[in-house]
This record gives C-alpha cells, sequence and structure tokens, in this order.
C-alpha cells in the first residue's frame, strides 16, 4: 500500500463541511482552556503586591504576553461567533475557511503567550539571560512541533494525493 495513500471517505461536500468544523471546534476547545487560563492569571498580576516591583523590561514582557493571549482568546472565541451570525445563512464553506484561518494566527498568538508568561517568571525567578535562552528554546521547540513536522510531511506527500479538505 502506497505511504501517500489518501483516506477516503465517501461524504457529500455538506457533510465534509460540517465535519471539518466539528472538528476546528475540538481543536478549540482543546487551546482555548489553555489560553483563557493563562489570560485569568495574567489579568490578576497587577493587583498583586510584588507586581509594582518588576522592571521596566519585566513589564513589557508582561504587557506583550498579556496582550498576546487577549488576542488568543478572540481568536479562539471567533468560530462561535462567526457561525452564530452567519447560522442557516448558506456559508458553510466560508465559516470553515475563514475559522481555519483564525485558528492557524490564534495559534501563534498562543504561543506568543506561553513563550511570553514563561519568560516573565523565569525572569523575576532567575538570572535574565538564561530567561530568555529558555523562553528561545521552548519557542523554537512550539515551532518545529507545530509547523516544521507537519509541513515536512505535508511536503512528503505528493499534491494529487493530497485529500481535499
Amino acid at each position: 500500500m502506497n505511504e501517500h495513500a489518501q483516506y477516503d471517505r465517501e461524504e457529500t461536500r455538506g457533510e465534509r463541511l460540517d465535519r471539518n468544523f466539528d472538528e476546528q471546534l475540538q481543536e478549540a476547545r482543546i487551546a482555548q482552556a489553555g489560553v483563557q487560563i493563562l489570560f485569568g492569571f495574567l489579568l490578576t498580576l497587577p493587583f498583586q503586591q510584588r507586581f509594582e516591583t518588576l522592571t521596566d523590561v519585566q513589564r513589557k514582557i508582561y504587557l506583550g504576553t498579556l496582550l498576546a493571549s487577549a488576542v488568543a482568546v478572540v481568536l479562539f472565541t471567533a468560530p462561535v461567533a462567526v457561525h452564530r451570525v452567519l447560522f442557516r445563512q448558506g456559508l458553510k464553506d466560508f465559516i470553515v475557511a475563514y475559522t481555519s484561518r483564525l485558528a492557524s494566527v490564534g495559534l501563534v498568538a498562543l504561543a506568543l503567550s506561553v513563550v511570553g508568561g514563561l519568560v516573565l517568571v523565569l525572569d523575576v525567578l532567575i538570572d535574565h539571560t538564561l530567561a530568555m535562552w529558555v523562553g528561545g528554546a521552548v519557542a523554537a521547540l512550539t515551532l518545529v512541533l507545530w509547523y516544521v513536522v507537519p509541513a515536512a510531511r505535508e511536503r512528503r506527500v505528493p499534491p494529487h494525493e493530497r485529500a481535499e479538505e
């Protein structure tokens, strides 16, 4: 059997769109939970006594991380809003394509949030340079696992053998 053989389904275009949207919502549920917890945590930090002791650099890291996590929350909740606004309008193809792009951008914002939060905490606990190196390593790991490996695998499949999604 060919390593790149398509995974065949017998479904109509509408069934495929419904399945794709359901899969996107499942993906969003997983990412959304983590980013909402991180965002909630970040919202509470300025009200802590030690927040006043942060350096200017740490405050900038905090602000960037807070903004990235807010953007991630908005992007990961957008599919629900888009679906609600366009419900029963016959635009499922648009909804699936649009929310897929939102989720991709949301993953970038999530990665920035996770790395920023990690760097902020480490910068308070350990040497600034080491905190930045660890943050860079986690950013590189995220890039490799979330993009490089899947993109490399996708390139190995000839275009004529790719499933239509």
